[in-house]
């Protein structure tokens, strides 16, 4: 069966990827964050989606 082209999120999306730019264009908007913002969350915190969303709220 072919993937389905709809789905445009993470595969996993309890995980922030910022390794890639799909990844990183992705949580930027899902965050409402810079690229800055949302690696230095992720090496603060880890890839957590729940604690990245919690720390960038602050």
């Amino acid at each position: 069966m072919a993937d389905n082209l709809q789905n445009r999120g993470p595969q996993d999306a309890s995980r922030v990827n910022v390794s890639e730019p799909w990844g990183v264009a992705y949580w930027t908007r899902k965050f409402d964050c810079t690229k800055d913002e949302l690696v230095t969350a992720v090496q603060e915190v880890g890839t957590s989606a729940v604690a990245v969303e919690k720390h960038l709220q602050h």
